[in-house]
């Protein structure tokens, strides 16, 4: 079911589509691949908090955000602060996951004046080495016939432990996660809500996978406050690869290594990722900002 609050706003670049929630210090949400408003959302249940004003955007390629307002890394960023103009927002924090992670890299690196702070989760630092696997091409193909997509959603609902398995290979960790009740509601937003809408999902999804396999980042350059958090065994991204390299590499990153985390770190050490996170927004507010910078508040607060 489609939600109600939906906004489509209307840019320079095209139409983009995105779920505004809460009040105070506003926070941008980035998802990743087969994502959109939706799973970006789930960034704010999994390891937000509930005083911060989120804005969850369908990046482009993804849902009602068509790619042609945005292909690169660096378009995307310059989209995202000509929507914040438009929402009348001076500053934001950024939090990225997987592939929402080189255009929230580029928004840091061209618009630091907007971006008070930088959260990345299981995000590239470099060139993905990952083949693609046979079944995604095959997927992408498939996602265009509704009885496909209306089969492989209801597999999916029906039997979330097999979901869950496939994301996780320690069955500790995996039947600790299945236990969680709350947890287990989120994962399910996004093990099954790719479903919904799912070829409006496909384009954007193939152009993310052609920036990681080809783009490179000047991570030195970065220069606003910046949380990496990666788990130390996550097979899509790396960690030495990249979680470790992205906190090396940006002068004066923080590094949350989640020891045996894979690519769902959020969900299977979600208390532990969210207290960290809350304690980086917390120095984030005592901090100075720079000459010039503004804090970014909800209208009116």
């Amino acid at each position: 079911m489609e939600n109600p609050n939906i906004k489509i706003l209307t840019t320079s670049r095209g139409p983009v589509e995105y779920l505004d929630t809460g009040t105070g210090e506003v926070i941008l949400l980035l998802h990743g691949a087969m994502g959109g408003y939706d799973q970006a959302q789930v960034l704010a249940l999994t390891i937000g908090e509930s005083n911060y004003r989120y804005l969850s955007l369908s990046r482009p390629g993804y849902l009602g955000t068509p790619l042609t307002a945005g292909g690169t890394p660096e378009e995307q960023a310059d989209l995202y602060a000509e929507v914040i103009d438009l929402l009348h927002i001076n500053q934001v924090i950024v939090f990225a996951i997987s592939g929402g992670g080189p255009s929230a890299i580029h928004f840091a690196l061209r618009h630091r004046d907007r971006c008070r702070g930088l959260v990345l989760v299981s995000t590239l630092g470099g060139k993905a080495k990952n083949k693609i696997p046979f079944f995604f091409h095959i997927m992408t193909r498939l996602a265009k016939w509704p009885a496909f997509v209306t089969m492989m959603k209801k597999k999916a609902e029906s039997n979330l432990k097999q979901s869950l398995s496939r994301s996780i290979s320690d069955p500790a960790i995996s039947e600790n996660t299945l236990r969680n009740v709350d947890v287990m509601a989120l994962y399910k937003e996004v093990a099954v809500g790719s479903f919904n809408r799912m070829a409006e999902r496909i384009e954007g999804t193939k152009n993310d996978i052609k920036i990681s396999q080809t783009r490179t980042y000047p991570l030195r350059d970065i220069a606003v406050p910046t949380l990496v958090i990666h788990g130390t065994k996550d097979p899509l991204v790396p960690f030495e690869e990249h979680g470790k390299r992205l906190a090396t590499e940006i002068p004066g990153a923080q590094l949350l290594s989640v020891e045996g985390g894979e690519h769902v770190t959020i969900f299977t050490q979600g208390k532990e990722v969210q207290s960290r996170v809350s304690v980086f927004l917390q120095e984030l507010m005592f901090r100075p900002l720079n000459q010039g910078q503004a804090i970014a508040k909800s209208e009116g607060t």
